[in-house]
């Protein structure tokens, strides 16, 4: 047992001034130490005395260095297919000081800085990004210190490849050449071959089909026929046929000459200007090619009288004036107000109440009915309704409409509202840091900016669901980025989607693009997805430059690749990225059971002038911003709520969407909708490309002195759910505001800045940080924080941040925003046993 040799120097004086300058040492054994003070650790200190003082010297320990020998989880070996994730766990043996870890590939040394395919996590697991065929190797797991130096087992990595078919060759031809037989193709497993123990291909290499090949019939003359009589030219004529049989299936033709000739007066009589023959078939003119030519002659006459004909048709369609009036009637629309197209061009647009009946903003179909006229309608598939009432329509060629915004003037976009016209961002994909300015100018109630340094802060966009949140230490220290969030409101900058796919939120953009962030940033998006974790295969969509919409990630197949993380709740989705630009949620159904969340909502003019009373149904994705968005329309067009929205289940059973007024009182009211009930077609309702659809019904009172309207508006899905609206409404003769109960008065906070906008104050999340991002023995570190909160859904996310726990506690933030009980977290902290953080005593100061 050898010593432990200490020495302590003491400058009691400067050399340079030939002051004494004197040296102390002790010497210890390790068996002192434990006889004397047992396994604890034990330490020295020097103590210089003089008449001037005394002075000591900071404290020497002596500790007892050691490694154990067994590791607390070793590698285990793995068979995995190529492009595969592989993690392998290593947790090395207690030690002091700490055991530093490496990882050998082949007894090679691995180095994440050289080969980007590895990634070592500060708890020391190794995660290969994708598998390659040369990752097949034996990985071992390496602890030291100053004590030992300990191997773990070794863990074999076998990278496989299973085998795939070539392309299929070209048929063979039939193996038979009259008759049955059979050709065939093939394939080979080579693309790729097995590899590694892969499995082979699935499947035949050679594919057969049974094939008939005709047989081949040579053509045989039939007998020549009579001598004909003789002629004029002194010649007698006979014919035969080669159809006896005909030639068939590639079968040789007859040899020889179909007709043959003969002078038929002994030679008395010589033949002037005999006919000629070409390839044995006389070509002298008949009856036949007579008629054939005069036939020929007529056709071409007939083709060019349809041809001028036709000319001048077109010639005149093309130069008439097809501005007309179009005149409908109720009795033929089923309940749809007539239309006159030609109205004055001096009327003010919106001095009287707009008749949302009044005509469609475009019609591509005609009204037909399903089944039975007496039953229903179908829709269209544009908005039944367009809130601008005395529209000039444009009728060309009688096929088509173009839609009333193309025929607008400028002096009718100048009496819009701005709230109406709002285009914020619509227009463009991204925003740079110079035109910021712009965005206050507009409508503030789709879009939230504001000015942020390192300290973080977070934009709300009022009564939306969309948010984003801006962790402390996202923006680089010494930069200040004026950022920016908006919703989208423009049918046009929806992303497209295929006939199984369905749009599951808003289009939300963040800025500016192409910012340096150090840590990922939070957006917020309300979804309107009914049970997400289950019925549901949702993809991020994000929005080039040029205006085209790309993949990003498939929610819950998240890799290392993956520039972002999406974590869904049960009414929104917040996305963690770096990125920052335009997003939306498109989601396809796994199962008839999937159902995504409508929110129903009827509205009624506030007063009513005329005798009729139009009520408007709304069935919207059940999100936030979509309500506002009618809320705020209808605030223009001078409506209101006749009845609390409601949330109406629609699942994917392409059955369509069924609407129906009953109870109506005939004494004083008659509705004009000839058949009992309306339908929206399923697909205009799953596909979300249309935010605002919705529909009329138009009651007529039958005397100006009613003032009273009672009925029931049912809402439902064919062979699914429904919803009931009781519908009970006096007529006002004076304008009133709408009823925007739904809409928060108060919430017109839009940029929190700075510590202020966040829950846990900046100390206790640094305490906390340093508490859990370290792995524990025990395992009550980052990841029993992210199982706690159920946010453990990909945990490799999280362990390639330089604090995980900071994420958590972002992710934590931006969920429970704006009222997070920190109490919760603090629960959450004590069963994980972490007794040391400091939130339970914040949260009793707080």
């Amino acid at each position: 047992m050898s010593p432990i040799d200490l020495v302590m120097q003491t400058l009691l004086s400067c050399p340079s001034a030939g002051l004494v300058v004197r040296e102390a040492s002790i010497e210890i054994t390790r068996q002192q130490v434990e006889e004397l003070f047992g396994p604890e650790d034990y330490w020295c200190q020097c103590v210089a005395w003089s008449s001037a003082g005394t002075t000591k010297s900071r404290k020497a320990h002596v500790r007892i260095a050691y490694l154990k020998k067994s590791f607390e989880q070793e590698p285990l070996g793995k068979e995995v297919s190529l492009e595969q994730e592989v993690l392998l766990q290593c947790r090395p043996p207690e030690g002091i000081p700490a055991a530093e870890v490496e990882w050998l590939k082949n007894e090679e040394i691995i180095d994440p800085a050289e080969d980007r395919n590895f990634y070592i996590t500060i708890d020391h697991n190794l995660i290969i990004k994708q598998a390659r065929l040369s990752d097949t190797a034996n990985y071992t797991c390496v602890a030291k210190n100053i004590v030992a130096k300990r191997r773990s087992t070794t863990a074999t990595v076998i990278v496989y490849v299973n085998g795939g078919w070539s392309t299929w060759t070209e048929w063979s031809a039939c193996n038979s050449r009259c008759g049955r037989g059979f050709q065939k193709r093939t394939r080979s497993c080579t693309n790729p071959a097995p590899l590694n123990g892969g499995l082979p291909c699935d499947g035949q290499a050679i594919h057969k089909l049974p094939c008939t090949t005709l047989c081949t019939v040579d053509g045989v003359w039939t007998d020549w026929s009579k001598w004909s009589a003789c002629g004029t030219e002194c010649t007698q004529w006979r014919r035969r046929e080669c159809n006896n049989p005909a030639p068939k299936n590639g079968g040789k033709d007859c040899e020889g000459l179909v007709l043959q000739s003969q002078n038929c007066t002994d030679g008395l009589c010589m033949q002037s200007n005999p006919p000629s023959t070409e390839h044995g078939v006389l070509s002298a003119p008949s009856t036949d090619d007579v008629a054939l030519y005069v036939g020929i002659v007529i056709a071409v006459i007939m083709c060019l009288f349809i041809s001028v004909i036709v000319a001048l048709f077109v010639y005149r369609k093309t130069h008439r004036d097809f501005d007309s009036d179009i005149i409908d009637t109720s009795a033929l629309n089923g309940g749809f107000q007539s239309v006159n197209i030609k109205t004055a061009r001096s009327a003010d647009l919106l001095t009287a109440p707009p008749d949302l009946t009044n005509a469609a903003a475009m019609y591509r179909g005609p009204v037909y009915a399903l089944h039975d006229v007496s039953d229903k309608i179908p829709m269209t598939n544009s908005p039944l309704l367009d809130p601008l009432p005395n529209l000039k329509i444009k009728v060309y060629n009688s096929s088509g409409l173009v839609t009333p915004q193309d025929d607008l003037g400028g002096d009718f976009t100048s009496k819009l509202s701005p709230k109406v016209t709002q285009s914020l961002l619509d227009n463009s994909d991204t925003m740079n840091l110079r035109n910021q300015t712009l965005a206050r100018t507009r409508d503030p109630s789709c879009t939230a900016h504001g000015s942020f340094n390192s300290q973080g802060g977070h934009l709300i966009v009022p009564n939306s669901g969309v948010s984003l949140l801006v962790p402390a230490g996202a923006v680089p220290q010494g930069r200040v980025y004026e950022m920016y969030v908006t919703v989208h409101r423009k049918d046009s900058l929806r992303p497209p989607v295929e006939d199984i796919q369905t749009v599951l939120s808003p289009v939300v953009s963040c800025g500016p693009p192409g910012a340096l962030l150090t840590r990922p940033v939070i957006l917020t998006i309300h979804h309107c997805a009914d049970n997400v974790q289950e019925d549901w295969l949702i993809q991020l969509k994000n929005q080039l430059a040029m205006g085209e919409w790309e993949d990003v990630v498939v929610v819950g197949e998240e890799n290392f690749t993956t520039p972002c993380y999406v974590q869904m709740d049960s009414e929104a989705c917040h996305i963690l990225t770096e990125t920052l630009g335009t997003y939306c949620l498109v989601g396809q159904s796994v199962g008839k059971a999937a159902a995504k969340r409508l929110k129903l909502a009827v509205f009624g003019p506030i007063s009513c002038t005329t005798l009729d009373y139009h009520i408007r149904v709304y069935c919207l994705d059940d999100t936030q911003d979509a309500l506002k968005e009618v809320l705020q329309m209808e605030t223009q067009m001078g409506g209101k709520l006749l009845d609390e929205p409601k949330t109406l289940n629609f699942k994917d059973s392409t059955h369509n969407l069924r609407l129906s007024i009953h109870d109506v009182p005939h004494t004083h009211w008659k509705s004009k909708l000839i058949a009992k009930y309306q339908e929206i077609p399923f697909y205009q309702v799953w596909s979300g490309s249309q935010r605002s659809l919705h529909c009329t019904f138009t009651l007529e009172r039958l005397s100006p002195a009613i003032t009273d309207i009672s009925c029931k508006l049912c809402v439902r899905q064919v062979e699914g759910e429904g919803q009931i609206f009781q519908l009970s409404n006096t007529l006002e003769e004076e304008l009133q505001c709408i009823d925007t109960s739904l809409m928060d008065p108060a919430s017109n906070i839009t940029t929190l800045v700075g510590p202020n906008a966040f829950r846990i104050p900046l100390s206790i999340r640094q305490k906390l940080c340093g508490s859990l991002d370290a792995p524990q023995t025990r395992g009550n570190d980052w990841r029993m924080l992210a199982h706690k909160l159920n946010l453990d859904r990909y945990l490799n996310y999280f362990a390639t941040k330089s604090s995980p726990t900071g994420v958590i506690l972002d992710l934590w933030e931006a969920q429970h925003f704006p009222d997070g009980d920190l109490n919760e977290l603090a629960a959450v902290l004590e069963e994980m046993g972490r007794h040391d953080s400091s939130l339970t005593s914040m949260t009793m100061e707080h």
